[in-house]
């Protein structure tokens, strides 16, 4: 049986997306207030999320400007789906309640030599 060398269909396909070797992994960019906002915050003397929120709820405002502020304060005022205890945090958190108190492991009981 023959090893190594030339394999018919072998390899990635073409067109295929793979990582090389010694290849960096791309980072995603942060998304950064846009410098447009900070400047008008600063002009009213107040900071970028509460000028974002004033001009969101002003109704007078442009629905377009309404709608950018809107997305630029939502990850400020809201948390991801994902943040906080998942459901193993969750269950240990309710078993370490359920343990205590009344229905805590009582103490083992010690020896002693008697003389």
């Amino acid at each position: 049986m023959a090893r190594g060398g030339y394999r018919p269909n072998s390899g990635p396909k073409k067109g295929a997306k793979y990582k090389k070797r010694g290849e960096p992994p791309k980072k995603k960019k942060k998304s950064v207030i846009p410098d447009d906002i900070v400047e008008a915050a600063k002009a009213e003397n107040l900071d970028p999320l509460t000028y974002m929120l004033k001009v969101m709820n002003d109704v007078s405002a442009d629905a377009d400007r309404r709608d950018r502020m809107a997305g630029m304060a939502a990850p400020f005022c809201h948390s991801r789906k994902g943040a906080g205890a998942g459901k193993k945090e969750d269950q240990a958190d309710r078993a370490a309640k359920a343990g205590a108190g009344r229905f805590a492991a009582s103490k083992s009981p010690t020896l002693k030599a008697v003389k």
